[in-house]
């Protein structure tokens, strides 16, 4: 099975560098430079108050594209929303050269309602040859409510658990993403039964369309999302997962894709938004499994 997209895709090349380009260098003829270097970390500012140009992508924009041997590209992001939200940006690269086209990505973290933050992205890559890239477009942009962001690490959310979201397996039009919960808190953690989920457009509202079904057979077997569930108390430190399993194909009707999806752990506890992309074709079902004991 190959991995699939959780929120950038894992099959664009390249790492993203947050850190600063270095100082700024004479661009290359191909590239163009409106003179801001590719600082360290983000700033933020008021959003002006216009309306998203014609190059701007669910607002976010490459500001500058800079030559050299330290080749970097700025760019800004600018939340017209009413809450605070995190961004992941997928950028491509296209050089006159005629190379094949690279990607880029960049998580930026808590943009505020009204507010712009710039960032940069390393263009460079480990081979001595790399070509200089000549142009940089956005290509897909996710965003998530910062209270409803994925914590895989570092400290523990208030709620005293851990969920996300892993790059899935796909083979032959059947996907399967697994979600993983963990106990960082203090004390048990009691679960029983299926995570509660409800899948979202683009633009963040529940999609209808989806049915949603309980026990990943529903839609396949042998994907470890079936199984009766069975009451758990995960300890401090142990963990539990549950599999999303779909079908992307398609037949007569319209195809539905849904990149977020909410998820519950359980009743009673604040929802977590996740990017499994679901490309559900024309099935219109996703099965969501039991949760069981992870290792």
């Amino acid at each position: 099975m190959r991995a699939i997209s959780r929120n950038l895709s894992a099959a664009f090349a390249g790492l993203l560098l947050l850190t600063a380009c270095g100082q700024e260098q004479e661009p290359g003829p191909a590239h163009r430079s409106g003179g801001s270097a590719c600082r360290t970390g983000f700033s933020s500012k008021p959003a002006a108050s216009r309306a998203p140009s014609a190059e701007e992508t669910d607002g976010v924009s490459v500001t500058d594209v800079s030559g050299g041997p330290h080749q970097c590209a700025a760019y800004q992001v600018t939340n017209r929303g009413t809450e605070p939200f995190t961004y992941d940006v997928t950028f491509k690269l296209v050089a006159d050269s005629g190379a094949s086209p690279e990607s880029r990505s960049a998580t930026v973290p808590s943009v505020g309602p009204g507010r712009t933050v710039t960032g940069s992205v390393s263009l460079t890559t480990d081979m001595s040859d790399a070509p200089e890239w000549s142009r940089v477009e956005v290509v897909k942009v996710r965003s998530v409510p910062v209270d409803e962001a994925p914590v895989e690490g570092g400290r523990c959310p208030s709620s005293g658990v851990r969920l996300y979201a892993d790059d899935g397996d796909a083979a032959m039009g059947l996907r399967v993403v697994t979600l993983h919960l963990e106990n960082c808190g203090t004390g048990t953690f009691r679960v029983d039964g299926y995570p509660r989920v409800s899948p979202l457009g683009e633009d963040h509202r529940p999609v209808n369309a989806v049915r949603v079904l309980h026990d990943g057979s529903s839609v396949a077997g042998s994907t470890g999302a079936d199984g009766p569930p069975r009451p758990l108390a995960l300890k401090p430190g142990e963990r539990a997962y549950a599999g999303l399993v779909w079908r992307n194909t398609v037949l007569s009707g319209t195809p539905v894709n849904a990149p977020y999806v909410r998820v519950w752990a359980k009743p009673g506890v604040a929802p977590v938004m996740v990017t499994p992309e679901l490309d559900l074709g024309t099935t219109g079902r996703m099965a969501v499994g039991p949760w069981k004991k992870g290792e």
